[in-house]
Order: structure tokens, then C-alpha cells, then sequence
């Protein structure tokens, strides 16, 4: 089953101040107020850069799709295992899915990790668009980094555990299958968050920010008509057409546009529409994700659909089945560990390139047509905080429902370009992917740290989690009790 991608806009409008009102962010801190411990955990990620740079590249060669990382899921899962950590495989009944924890007791922070590519975006390393494989997947996302960074700030807050004899327990959360195959949900509908304090994310993008954003809640289905073959011309009073059933639905769908929130959004694209125009089709597919900045807004437009879907049948004389394909929440943004996160990534500073990557970078640029600067890979984007979802979804926000959660963006990609393109692939391939993949991981490490030095900061956050989900609130997945589908990418 052919999924689309959630993410892209998302993080697409959550950097469209960065880049055009440069005047307002700052440029890479010079790392005078880092005390000693934090030094010395960035002196030993520094250390080991070539080691997580090999692993990335190894990632992003691979390019495995969601639910088929093996090869990424294992590699990762053995450089944790090496360094220390208790590895659990197969979690919440997904075989790339996995847990690596070290320590014991109180804080628990856990640290998300994905490794998924994207279907028919190969490119390689290079300037300008070129293919390793035509129609091969790629890493449009910057995926190989977020898993890589990610495992090296857990093994990094790991060693400081290790060395200072700090209570406390460090997780890795393997988590497969962000695009579009919400692997995330189904590891929090499994329980495995439960009695974690506070969990910590990033994802590449084009700069670097901490922002408490929001995103919007989603909820995806295959509608499935089947009706009657028949003769198009010879005998079309024995047909019933599926199809009929499909543009029915599409039709009485696009009338509700009106009739909803108006930051609703309501997107649907026909997998299966016949196989030639003589013959009346007796199947036919439309697969549609509807989408709000609140979850419960998306389960009441959802249900319209489904009626709609229901009508459409019984006025074409057809039968229909859905399948949900994924839902998931929006993202409760946590100021508390948010706050945090940003003075670390002020603290650790953006990138700087080289000369040939500043070659690089301006190649791709002109290919983006972009109006940002090069200086933006080196700036911080002030703190903000967005509690309304707009743009895209992700799986983190299911995470965010039932842990405090923080998250950030370091500049992987050339300024100005964006998710899912050819672009963002290229430079994730080489070092400027790399050079941001540390400063996720030197950000998200030191942020750890903090936690653990002031186990406080978490009550805090607990108070503002449940303020903003409500004192009464029970987790129930928008998935229901569906099965991870382990296939939707074959």
C-alpha cells in the first residue's frame, strides 16, 4: 500500500521565519558559558564523529522504506549494544522497532530515533539532480542522520551517567516507519512510554531552532468500492461502477469543505480507478487523510467521510469497505523541556561550512530558487512557541500525549531548501548533513543532562502536560486496535 508523506510541510512552515527575518536570530554562540561536564561531552561526541558520519552514510546507502530498516534498524541496535546498552527488538509487534536503555531509576528520558526513507527519490551526493537508481527510494527526510544523531546523544548521556554516578535511566527508541506507516503510535499503544519522564527528538530540516510547535492531528483511510463489470457500450445496465462509488464520495466530500473548521484540511488521491474505459470497473480505491490542529476535530470530520463513503455506495449500488491506514495526534508542545532545549542549541551553535561546501550549498541553492542566505545555517532561530498545529503531522504526536516531550531542528540541508526533495537528499549525503547531525546530537545530550542534574524540572513538565491534555485524559489511538502494516510500503 502506497503511502504519502506527513511531514513535509510541517517542518517546511515551522522554518519560514528563520530564513526570511534573518535580523532576528543569532549567530553561532562561541561556547564561553559551558561548564566542564558539558565540555567534555561535547569534546567526546567531537571524538567520535567519523564513527556516527560512517554510520549515517551506511543509512543513507541503504535507504530501506518503513517497516523494512533491517539493515538500519541492526546497525544501530549494535553500535548501542556496544556501548553499553540493553537492546529489546521487535517492540509493539514490529520487527525493526527496538529499545536500547542503559541505567536505572529515576529521571527516565527517552530519545527518539527514525532510519525510514522514502520511496522514488533517489539522488546522489552531488549539486544537481542525478539518481542512483531511477525510481529507487532515497533519503528525502534526513532520517540516517535523526536515528544517528539520536543513538549518539543517548551513548553520549550514557558515558556521563557512567562517569558522575548520576541516578537515572537513559532509552534509545528505535522508531520505524515515520512516513506515513505511524510507528510511533503503535509503540505508545503498546505501553512502552509509560513510565517515562521526559523524551527528547530533533529532525533535520534547513536551520536550527527549539521552538514548542504543535503540529496537526491526522487521520488516514483506503475507501474500497466494489461494484459490477460489465460491457461499457454492449451491456451497461448490468454494471454498477465502482468508480461511480469513488467520485460520489469525492464529490459529496468536496461539497462538506464548506461545512468544516476552516483549518481543517482534507486531502485524497485515487489508487484505483479501473483498467480500461470499456470495461465498468468493479473496484475502485480512494485513499484520503483528513487533518486538524485538534484529534478530536479530525475523529468527528473522519466520521463524516465515512458516512459520505456509506451514501456514496448505497446511491451507486455498489459496496464499500475503508481501512484505516494511520492516525495520529497533534503535537502538545512542552515549554518546560522546550526552554531548555533551546538554551543548549545556543549553547552548541549552528554550522559552519567549508569552502567546498560552501560551493556546494550555493549550487543547490540556485537549483531552490531560494531568497535565504548562507549565513542561516549558522543561526539560531529565537524561541517561539506555536500551540496551534499548522502544516504537516507526525508521530510524534502521540509520543507528546503521553510524555513531556521536546524537540528541535539543526540545519542539514543547504538554507532554503526543503524536506523530500532531491535537495535535501544530496546534502544529507555529504558533510553538510553530517555537520548538523552533530549539532542534534551534542543539543539533545546536554539537554539530557540538565534533566538529570535538576530531576525536578520534570514534575514541572508532567504539570504542564496535563494542563494542556486535561486532567481526565485516556489515551485512545485514532488506529484503534489495527495492526501495524508491516507491508504498506511493499
Amino acid at each position: 500500500m502506497k503511502l504519502f508523506s506527513m511531514r513535509q510541510s510541517f517542518f517546511s512552515l515551522l522554518v519560514v521565519g528563520l530564513f526570511f527575518c534573518s535580523c532576528a536570530v543569532k549567530a553561532q554562540a562561541p561556547n564561553t558559558s559551558l561548564d566542564s561536564e558539558k565540555k567534555a561531552v561535547i569534546t567526546s561526541l567531537e571524538q567520535k564523529k567519523q564513527v556516527y558520519t560512517d554510520i549515517a552514510q551506511n543509512i543513507w546507502d541503504w535507504a530501506e522504506l518503513g517497516y523494512q530498516e533491517e539493515k538500519s534498524a541492526s546497525l544501530l541496535q549494535e553500535t548501542l549494544k556496544s556501548a553499553g546498552f540493553k537492546i529489546e527488538v521487535g517492540v509493539a509487534e514490529i520487527p525493526t522497532a527496538f529499545v536500547a536503555s542503559y541505567g536505572s531509576g529515576k529521571p527516565v528520558i527517552g530519545i527518539l530515533g527514525e532510519y525510514d526513507a522514502l520511496p522514488g527519490i533517489s539522488q546522489a551526493a552531488v549539486p544537481e539532480q542525478k539518481a542512483i537508481e531511477a525510481g529507487g527510494s532515497g533519503h528525502a527526510c534526513g532520517h540516517h542522520l535523526f536515528g544517528t544523531a539520536s543513538a549518539a546523544a543517548a551513548i553520549a548521556t550514557k558515558e556521563w551517567l557512567e562517569k558522575t554516578g548520576q541516578s537515572g535511566t537513559v532509552r534509545f527508541y528505535g522508531t520505524p516507519a515515520e512516513e506515513g506507516g505511524a510507528g510511533k503510535v503503535y509503540m505508545v499503544r503498546a505501553g512502552l512510554f509509560d513510565d517515562v519522564d521526559a523524551v527528547l527528538h530533533w529532525h533535520p530540516s534547513s536551520g536550527n531552532g527549539a521552538n514548542a510547535s504543535s503540529s496537526l492531528a491526522n487521520k488516514s483511510a483506503k475507501f474500497r468500492f466494489h461494484g459490477q463489470a460489465a460491457h461499457a457500450a454492449g451491456a451497461p445496465e448490468r454494471g454498477r461502477s465502482a468508480l461511480d462509488g469513488v467520485e460520489a464520495l469525492n464529490y459529496m466530500v468536496n461539497l462538506m469543505r464548506e461545512h468544516v473548521p476552516a483549518d481543517s484540511r482534507i486531502h485524497y488521491v485515487i489508487t484505483k480507478g479501473g483498467e480500461a474505459p470499456n470495461v465498468v470497473p468493479a473496484f475502485a480505491e480512494v485513499f484520503y487523510y483528513t487533518r486538524h490542529p485538534e484529534m478530536q476535530q479530525v475523529r468527528d470530520i473522519f466520521e463524516r467521510v465515512v458516512q459520505a463513503a456509506e451514501g456514496a455506495a448505497m446511491g451507486t449500488g455498489t459496496r464499500m469497505e475503508y481501512e484505516v491506514i494511520h492516525g495520529i495526534y497533534n503535537v502538545l508542545p512542552n515549554e518546560t523541556l522546550s526552554r531548555i532545549m533551546h538554551k543548549n542549541l545556543e549553547l552548541v551553535g549552528g554550522v559552519k561550512y567549508n569552502a567546498e561546501e560552501t560551493d556546494f550549498a550555493k549550487q543547490i541553492m540556485a537549483s531552490y530558487e531560494t531568497q535565504a542566505t548562507l549565513e542561516s545555517a549558522n543561526q539560531i532561530q529565537p524561541f517561539q512557541i506555536f500551540r496551534k498545529g499548522r502544516g504537516g503531522s507526525t508521530d510524534v504526536g502521540d509520543v507528546s500525549w503521553a510524555v513531556p516531550t521536546a524537540g528541535m531542528r539543526a540545519a542539514t540541508w543547504v538554507p532554503g531548501t526543503g524536506a523530500h526533495s532531491w535537495q535535501a537528499v544530496a546534502a544529507g549525503g555529504m558533510s553538510i548533513g553530517k555537520k548538523g547531525m552533530m549539532v542534534a546530537a551534542k543539543t539533545i545530550a546536554l539537554t539530557a543532562i540538565d534533566i538529570y542534574k535538576n530531576p525536578s524540572v520534570t514534575d514541572k513538565a508532567k504539570q504542564e502536560l496535563n494542563s494542556s491534555r486535561g486532567a481526565d485524559f485516556v489515551y485512545k489511538s485514532l488506529l484503534g486496535d489495527r495492526k501495524p502494516p508491516l507491508d504498506y510500503r511493499k
